[in-house]
């Protein structure tokens, strides 16, 4: 993503406090390293590619790598986008069905996405498919998300955000984005992805029925 303190054209709420200097740092250096990950495996590939070639490629140390990604499958996963997710959600109307919440908010956060990251998102995907352990990871780097937006749904709903019944609601949400994303990756990208997605969701409104 371009190097800004919020996707460009999310929609975030105003009450949202402006990033501080220090926060637009982390912002700029996260973002440097990762588009450095993503120009070196388009040139040479992903297993060719190093940390220490990601770390000279954004100028900064290889520790600085590992402070802001454990792994390089988190580079290649990591985006900016649970915050301002949350936010989005928690600016939906209360009386409103959490699930049309979340597909509201889901949609916009793709369409965010892909108008400003497009290539990214689509060589993103392109990995997910392609090697076996961005994919693996990309299960465990959900779960951050997960309760993220259990939190919200806790708040809302005055359940615990381990409460059984919303972890199972958001990760039937979230499994039915991983799915729809590595089916629209693993059939050559075609077709529109936010639709696809929005219609999965739409499904989920319905009831699990074949």
């Amino acid at each position: 993503m371009a190097a800004t303190s919020r996707p460009p054209s999310f929609a975030v709420p105003e009450s949202q406090p402006p990033m501080g200097l220090r926060e637009r740092k982390k912002l700029k250096t996260r973002v440097a390293i990762r588009q450095a990950t993503y120009r070196l495996i388009q040139e040479q590939g992903y297993e060719a590619t190093t940390i220490e070639q990601i770390a000279e490629a954004a100028e900064v140390s290889q520790s600085t790598v590992f402070r802001y990604f454990a792994t390089k499958e988190d580079i290649v996963l990591t985006d900016e986008y649970d915050p301002v997710m949350e936010a989005v959600l928690r600016s939906r109307p209360l009386d409103e069905p959490p699930l049309e919440s979340l597909r509201l908010m889901m949609r916009e956060a793709l369409t965010s996405f892909a108008t400003a990251e497009d290539e990214e998102l689509r060589q993103r995907t392109r990995l997910m498919v392609e090697i076996p352990a961005i994919r693996s990871r990309m299960t465990e780097t959900m779960s951050d998300t997960a309760k993220v937006l259990s939190q919200v749904l806790a708040d809302r709903t005055g359940r615990s955000a381990d409460d059984l019944r919303i972890r199972v609601f958001i990760a039937a949400v979230l499994g039915a984005l991983r799915e729809v994303t590595l089916y629209w990756g693993e059939h050559g990208q075609e077709g529109d992805l936010i639709t696809m997605v929005d219609e999965a969701l739409i499904a989920l409104e319905g009831g699990l029925r074949l």
